[in-house]
Order: structure tokens, then sequence, then C-alpha cells
């Protein structure tokens, strides 16, 4: 899809929390600020906000009890940081930008990277809200009962009026989880890649699907290729699907944003509800994700 009126600034991500989220970032790109500050603040957004329960505060807790977060950013210059593993900070997106920053590497993880944080400011707080907590409860006493619990990420994409992209994605991970699980959101190439000159794509859902095939990075190479971002997704759904062996239903989805400002959604979940979020100086709406044809 093309906004046919005005395409810059533009912000997308996913899911209907993500438009909360691309509000705080529009505040940003609306007064000229840059792409990359536009995704840390509207993802911190989401990390506040306490009835998303796979991102930041609120976040559904590991086995154990414990919220872990991952997170990664990554700038127009393809710059990145990344945190996986991190305790008892809220906002991890600040993390993963500051380990982008302030350091040679590009992912911090565990302990180090929680203490990382610490030493750059950032606050030590309890991470599992009363809700989550109660939810915990019921899983504990219920799990063998249970099915597994899906999985929603905030996936952010952002162009700046000078024609800047970045992107950024923040996750509480799978709801109860093994402990030291890590997913795909802070995985560069995984959960998210930005390629300068061509777009940026971003995943959401279950995490080990897209490190299979390197899920974002062969959507922006896609796009390289010359296919248009919805035939990019398309290309890596269908090869996820062929290692489930024609299997069509994975809780599975992506976003991806050309740098002319054409962007798409798709998915491979059975049950098409996928939804993300857009905001342009035309128009701000949600878009019910098409999934790959069976």
């Amino acid at each position: 899809m093309i906004d046919p009126i005005a395409k810059f600034p533009l912000v997308i991500s996913t899911w209907s929390f993500g438009m909360p989220a691309n509000e705080a970032a529009w505040q940003v790109l609306s007064t000229g600020g840059s792409a990359l500050d536009a995704v840390e603040a509207g993802i911190t957004y989401c990390e506040e906000d306490p009835t998303v329960d796979s991102v930041g505060w609120g976040g559904l807790p590991d086995a154990a009890g414990e919220v872990t977060l991952d997170a990664a950013i990554m700038d127009h210059q393809g710059r990145c940081g990344a945190v996986g593993c991190l305790h008892r900070v809220r906002n991890a997106i600040k993390v993963a930008r500051l380990v982008m920053e302030k350091t040679r590497h590009v992912m911090l993880v565990g302990e180090p990277a929680t203490q990382f944080a610490f030493d750059h400011g950032m606050q030590q707080t309890n991470l599992l809200s009363p809700q989550a907590g109660r939810k915990f409860d019921d899983w504990r006493l219920n799990r063998e009962a249970d099915p597994e619990v899906g999985h929603d990420t905030i996936g952010m994409i952002a162009i700046d009026a000078a024609g800047r992209i970045a992107v950024g994605c923040s996750t509480s991970g799978i709801a109860f989880k093994h402990p030291g699980r890590v997913g795909d959101s802070p995985i560069i190439g995984a959960g998210l890649y930005v390629s300068p000159g061509i777009g940026a794509a971003v995943a959401t859902g279950t995490g080990e699907e897209m490190m299979k095939v390197c899920g974002s990075y062969a959507i922006v190479d896609g796009m390289r290729r010359g296919l248009e971002p919805r035939e990019a997704i398309a290309e890596v759904l269908m090869e996820i699907r062929r290692r489930h062996e024609g299997r069509a239903d994975a809780d599975v989805s992506f976003l991806a944003l050309r740098m002319d400002g054409t962007y798409a959604g798709l998915t491979l979940r059975a049950k098409t509800d996928f939804q993300y979020a857009v905001i342009t100086p035309a128009q701000k709406k949600l878009v019910n994700a098409a999934a790959l044809a069976r």
C-alpha cells in the first residue's frame, strides 16, 4: 500500500496497540524530529502501557515468574543495538539504543546488560505488573490444560521528513517461556532489519520461526532485488510454510516499508487478526493484514 496524497513522515507498527505508540512517535516526527527518536519514543510508550501483556511493564513472565525483556533498534546508516534477557529495567528499547551509541558492540544480554543499563542511569523497577502476576498464577495452576499462549510484539518502522528510516522492536517474549529464552526481536536480521536506501522490515509472532529464515533481512533483500514489499514478505512466508511441510498456520507476521513509502503487512496466522497501525500526514488508520494465500 502507498498513501497517494502525502508520504512523509510516516510511521507503521504492529498490532492495534501500535496506534497509541504511533501517536507518540508522530509527536516527534511532526515537529521535524528524527525517525530514530520517533521509534524510541513510540516503543517506549508501549513499554509503559500495563495493558499490553507482551511488551515492557505488563509483559507476561517466564516459567519461573520473572519478566525479562528483549529489544533492538537500527537506524538509516545501519547502526544497531540490542539487549536480550534484560532484567528489572522497563524501557528495553532505550537500553538497546544505549548499546548502539555507547559501546562498540551490537548486543548485551542478561545481568551484564541490566548492570549496563543501571550504569547509564536507567532505574531499577519491578517488571511484573499486578495483571501479569495474576495471569502467571492462573497459568501455574492450570499449565497442564492450557494451550500455548499467543505472542504479540511491538515492532515499529518510521521515515522522517528528511527521508531517514529507523526500525525498532521490543518484547517480553513468549509468555511463560523457559527461563533464559531469547526470541527474534533483538536479533538483527531476524526480528528487524534496515538496508540503507532500500527499506526496513520487522516481525511479530513466534521468534524461532523468524530466526530460522533470517526473516527480516530476507524481506529487505527481496526489496533490494526489486520485489514489492508484499511480494518480499510473501516469499519469506512461503519459505516458512515450506519448512512446516506445507502447513499453512503459524504465528508469523511481518511489516515491510520501502524508502519510497510503499508498505505492506502479511501474516501466516490462520486466524487473520493481525492488524497494523499507520500514520502519515494524510491519515491515521488500522489495517487488517491479509493472510498468505493457502
